[in-house]
């Protein structure tokens, strides 16, 4: 006779399912932190949080990066760090339950998501070598390990189910506190990495300029609270980009590299050789493509560095105009973001830099330092680049840059813009004389008129601070009286060209939002 067959295995009971769930979690914050501690020797970017929060960002449509930077403003990258580890601790809680249910499954799903966090790192734009996938992989081997260990504490005595969860609780408690100190020590060897690159930049001692930015008017900052100071504080200067970790690169060690199409003599040179070549110094107004009509991503700040145009034509390089063969500039990051900008732009006389100086200070880190490149007239991601290491002369039909190929415009002059400062949207205003006031902005052409619209009425000229030249931006106030209701005031700018702001309205894609700020107030 044939034996019976097996009786099916007793299902795991509720309180099973729950420490397999915290197996999970455990495990999982166990591989992160041991991946941490190897992306700390290895390259902090090359960390799994990292690397994959990257990959999303270069694959999230341009639309959807659009919204996020609106909704969350400068806090998108943190959000997009939280998603993942929330992403990854749910899928820690399946994996624990998975490996319950069938010994080897879960840990072997761990090691999946391990090699999936190991291409990324290894297959960014700024890999630095295939040791950026070892953090994932070290990591997941890690997790996987102990997620089998952690849940055969459960299973080892089905008969004893108490002693059974006391042994897990003694194991996932241990590791977990192991997994802190790993995590620590992580953070601690991160940390050391970064000392030399701030303290060289502790060490920079800005050169007198030897072109001091002219004399400024009297008169560019209006003395109406509320109204956005003429320069901007660097603390509130704005930050838009992709990089999650930002780059601390250390002055001494940094490079630049000059070559491409069009060049006859390339160059390398370090921070020191741009400290000693002649050293300019200008106010200058940069915004970014994503700034909303109205919007906060804009700033004015004095920056001290060198012409780049000077630079490139010690290289050989003439401007399309003159017959040269390159009509793109693509300057490369430490990170390789990739920002594509016209030649013709950079040296048609604008006071295009390669900035070290940012408001009488080094530049911050997150502004770019040792050094970034800044073109006026052009938005941020044509000309900006931060934390450059690499200018190549090339085409724009040879090489689309990353925003270009994001579905953005390769060339982006920036556009007649206003913004009305005070009073805010929405505010609750007394009847009387109510001081009206923002800025408005049109580089390269400059401001010539500001008006403002009360409801569907006549437009009313507003009064104009002393400019300071066509590349910054420039105050504005109204008088208004204010009678009880409710109120919708627009403003809208004339820049140097004859050119008034357009009442269309578009969104920022592909070359940058046009319409007029209105704000709606309430008056009692």
């Amino acid at each position: 006779m044939s034996s019976p067959p097996p009786l099916p295995a007793d299902p795991p009971t509720p309180t099973a399912r729950l420490l397999a769930s915290v197996a999970g979690v455990v495990a999982g914050y166990a591989a992160l932190a041991v991946a941490e501690l190897v992306a700390a020797a290895v390259r902090p970017e090359a960390g799994p949080v990292t690397a994959v929060g990257g990959s999303a960002i270069d694959l999230t449509p341009a639309p959807l990066k659009e919204w996020a930077i609106r909704t969350f403003g400068e806090s998108d990258k943190t959000v997009l760090q939280l998603g993942i580890l929330v992403v990854l601790a749910v899928v820690a809680v399946l994996l624990g339950q998975w490996e319950l249910w069938r010994r080897g499954a879960g840990a072997a799903g761990l090691l999946a998501f391990g090699v999936i966090g190991a291409v990324a790192a290894a297959t960014r734009p700024d890999a630095g070598s295939a040791a950026d996938a070892l953090p994932s992989l070290v990591g997941a081997a890690a997790g996987a390990g102990l997620l089998y260990w952690l849940v055969g504490r459960l299973v080892a005595r089905p008969g004893a189910p108490a002693g059974s969860r006391r042994r897990f609780l003694l194991a996932a408690g241990a590791t977990a506190l192991a997994a802190t100190g790993v995590a620590a020590l992580g953070r601690s060897l991160g940390a050391n990495r970064s000392k030399d690159a701030e303290a060289s930049r502790a060490d920079v001692r800005l050169p007198r300029p030897d072109e001091p930015v002219p004399p400024r008017p009297r008169g560019t900052q209006l003395a109406v609270a509320g109204i956005s100071p003429f320069i901007t504080p660097n603390k509130d200067f704005y930050r838009v980009d992709t990089a999650l970790v930002v780059p601390k690169i250390d002055a001494a060690r940094w490079r630049l590299r000059v070559h491409g199409l069009g060049v006859t003599k390339e160059l390398t040179l370090t921070f020191q050789d741009l400290l000693d070549r002649p050293v300019i110094e200008r106010d200058l107004t940069l915004n970014c493509v994503s700034n909303e009509v109205g919007g906060p991503y804009i700033g004015n700040a004095r920056w001290t560095g060198v012409r780049l145009a000077d630079l490139l034509r010690e290289a050989g390089v003439r401007p399309p105009s003159r017959g040269g063969p390159a009509d793109q500039l693509v300057a490369r990051s430490v990170d390789e973001m990739t920002i594509g900008t016209p030649v013709e732009d950079v040296m048609d006389g604008r006071d295009a830099l390669l900035a070290f100086g940012m408001n009488g200070v080094p530049l911050p880190f997150t502004h770019g330092f040792p050094v970034r490149m800044l073109v006026p007239g052009l938005y941020g991601y044509v000309s900006a680049c931060k934390w450059i290491e690499e200018i190549e002369l090339t085409t724009f039909d040879a090489y689309d840059a990353y925003w270009a190929r994001n579905g953005w415009a390769a060339r982006a002059p920036v556009k007649t813009q206003s913004r009305i400062d005070t009073p805010r949207d929405q505010a609750r205003l007394r009847a009387g004389t109510v001081v009206v006031a923002g800025v408005a902005w049109a580089q390269r052409r400059g401001i010539e008129r500001v008006e403002v619209q009360v409801d569907e009425g006549p437009w009313e000229r507003a009064e104009l601070a002393a400019s300071d030249g066509p590349d910054t931006w420039r105050q504005w106030f109204l008088r208004w009286r204010a009678t009880p209701g409710e109120h919708t005031l627009t403003v809208r700018a004339t820049d140097g060209s004859g050119e008034t702001q357009t009442a269309r309205r578009t969104g920022t894609m592909p070359d940058g939002a046009t319409g007029r700020h209105t704000i709606r107030v309430r008056v009692e």
